[in-house]
């Protein structure tokens, strides 16, 4: 499938997302119960997070415009328009220990590099079509703890 026809206007997303019952809780409360499944592989707890992730966005009245998108510089985890109509590329890292520290702390700097040199090449490709005002990159860490039902969220607005 062409990445240019999947992608949406922000108008013909929020109109869809309206038009589209939602099952929400349902859907979190099934995430949450994949989350907490014993040996889920690195990709599949990550693939899993931003599943998780995008669908909280959503709940919060954010419009999801992509996700997963591919550049040469490395992938764009949630493209999405918040609720005051600002872009923001959304880095997800998901975590079940402690061990190696907070999620956050995965992006460093050759992490973020990549992503601004990713955003800016979507932006080239994409920015037209989707109606914003302003952009920013933003970090949302979830933390899968033992015994916990619902990860832990720390969104992190703008975190470089």
């Amino acid at each position: 499938m062409n990445r240019t026809s999947s992608l949406q206007t922000a108008q013909d997303a929020r109109a869809h997302a309206a038009a589209t019952p939602t099952h929400a809780p349902q859907h979190l409360i099934q995430l949450t119960m994949q989350l907490h499944r014993p040996g889920l592989t690195p990709r599949q707890l990550g693939r899993i997070g931003e599943d998780y992730a995008a669908l909280w966005l959503r709940n919060r009245g954010w419009t999801i415009i992509d996700r997963n998108w591919r550049s040469r510089y490395g992938e764009l985890d949630i493209i999405a328009i918040d609720r005051v109509g600002q872009l923001a590329f959304v880095e997800v890292k998901t975590r079940r220990s402690a061990h190696f520290g907070a999620p956050q702390d995965a992006v460093d700097a050759h992490k973020r590099m990549a992503l601004r040199r990713a955003g800016l090449q979507w932006l080239q490709e994409h920015g037209r079509d989707v109606p914003h005002m302003g952009m920013r990159f933003d970090v949302l860490a979830l933390s899968v703890l033992a015994g916990r039902r619902a990860p832990q969220i720390r969104h992190i607005p703008g975190a470089f």
